[in-house]
């Protein structure tokens, strides 16, 4: 059964969609020539809200944690993709090597590394995970919930070449973020590493991402004749912030503020009642760690320690010196009285499914992405890419089809922003 799917919807968005939807030759078309530009990222997760006036992404992850959540009956849709992307990045692959995180623990997470592992092997590739965990010295064997089960075995590297026990890798797959950094093991392979180092955390920024959405979006949003603000989140940064210490909250009041009356100005010109707010959260890093809802300049004055705290670390312990202040964009979907929000899932430029991020406790004007959150594969009932013009844009197909037109801005911004971040 397929949770049943409330939203809010007013005016823009209906507009929005049907405009999609008229210009989908044209969109597609326009894709087509962006993807023989750009390279475009092995695979990617777009976290999408949905405000009824607007429908914008709010983060990209490069180094995706959730294929386990996704509708089993789209894995055709992995396979088919999985097959695309290979083909771009080394056609004569034979062997894959999976890293994944460290999360030996998180068996959620273990599920997905084993169903990201069975796409690529239905690929036509021999596959077999590898651990950066100086503890796992054997193949050693972790039994999941699902029934599914998976062999973590130890790395070791032979000049510039990573290698298993009788496995040699044509090609190493990451499914580690490398928010602590890139480990000295990585370093200078000879082997292709995917996707590539300079997409992990220690090195991406949001900023830079949303940059690039920002003009991405500019130039799509010419093609169907739009606000490109009816899709894009407005952002500021602060690159002067110390948590810990206090230091900086001038500079983020400062240009709190800022953003709060740039998004008033579009709330009076689209007639939007609702409060703005931003979120502010660390410029690097993900797992909805050192985020916070701001309505007001006056909140992020003298934070209690308790505040502070939670805001100055992010994964791995490290420290947020750097912060994106990010429009704040309300989701009024909601599954059985839960607030939801999209998330899209790709492989290549393909959209292969998505589920719904829900939390119970959590309001329209809050990051969903924390402890308590629970997940919908299966309210994707129909595919991303098929859409029917002819039944009006208040349906699940078009509503989900303008999610992967969007989620797909969000991928080839990402590929422009890892063009524009490559180490020279």
């Amino acid at each position: 059964m397929v949770p049943h799917l409330t939203t809010a919807l007013t005016g823009p968005l209906l507009s929005l969609e049907q405009h999609i939807l008229d210009a989908m030759p044209r969109i597609e078309q326009w894709f087509r020539s962006q993807w023989q530009e750009h390279d475009t990222p092995f695979y990617a997760s777009v976290d999408l809200r949905n405000a009824g006036f607007k429908l914008a992404p709010v983060d990209t992850n490069l180094f995706p944690g959730g294929f386990n959540n996704l509708n089993p009956e789209f894995t055709p849709l992995c396979v088919q993709a999985a097959m695309s992307a290979v083909e771009k990045i080394c056609p004569d692959a034979l062997r894959f090597l999976l890293i994944p995180e460290n999360h030996t623990r998180n068996l959620f997470y273990l599920q997905n590394v084993a169903r990201l592992a069975a796409i690529l092997r239905h690929a036509g590739l021999h596959v077999r995970i590898g651990s950066l965990l100086p503890e796992i010295t054997e193949p050693t064997r972790l039994d999941l919930p699902d029934g599914q089960h998976l062999t973590l075995e130890p790395i070791r590297r032979e000049g510039d070449m990573l290698k298993l026990d009788g496995f040699d890798p044509c090609a190493i797959v990451l499914n580690n973020d490398l928010s602590a950094g890139i480990p000295e093991i990585l370093m200078g392979l000879k082997q292709p590493v995917i996707p590539p180092l300079h997409a992990g955390w220690h090195a991406r920024r949001k900023t830079h991402h949303f940059s690039a959405y920002d003009q991405v979006a500019k130039e799509f949003s010419k093609i169907i004749d739009m606000d490109p603000w009816l899709i894009t989140p407005y952002f500021d940064d602060c690159r002067e912030i110390n948590f810990k210490e206090g230091g900086g909250e001038e500079c983020l009041a400062v240009k709190v503020e800022g953003l709060l009356e740039d998004i008033r100005e579009k709330y009076r010109e689209y007639g939007v009642k609702n409060d703005p707010f931003v979120i502010i959260k660390a410029d690097a890093g993900t797992y909805g760690m050192g985020i916070m809802t701001v309505k007001d300049a006056a909140q992020v004055k003298g934070l209690n320690r308790k505040q502070r705290n939670k805001m100055s670390v992010i994964k791995e312990g490290q420290q947020v010196s750097e912060v994106i202040i990010q429009e704040g964009v309300y989701t009024f979907e909601s599954i059985n009285e839960a607030v939801a929000e999209p998330v899209v899932y790709m492989m290549d430029h393909y959209v292969v499914g998505g589920f719904y991020r829900v939390h119970t406790g959590r309001g329209q004007d809050e990051n969903l992405n924390a402890p308590g959150m629970h997940f919908v594969p299966l309210a994707f009932d129909t595919s991303c890419s098929l859409p029917d013009r002819a039944a009006g844009p208040d349906t699940p197909p078009n509503r989900f089809y303008s999610y992967g037109v969007v989620a797909r801005l969000a991928l080839l911004a990402a590929a422009i922003e890892l063009e524009n971040t490559m180490p020279q």
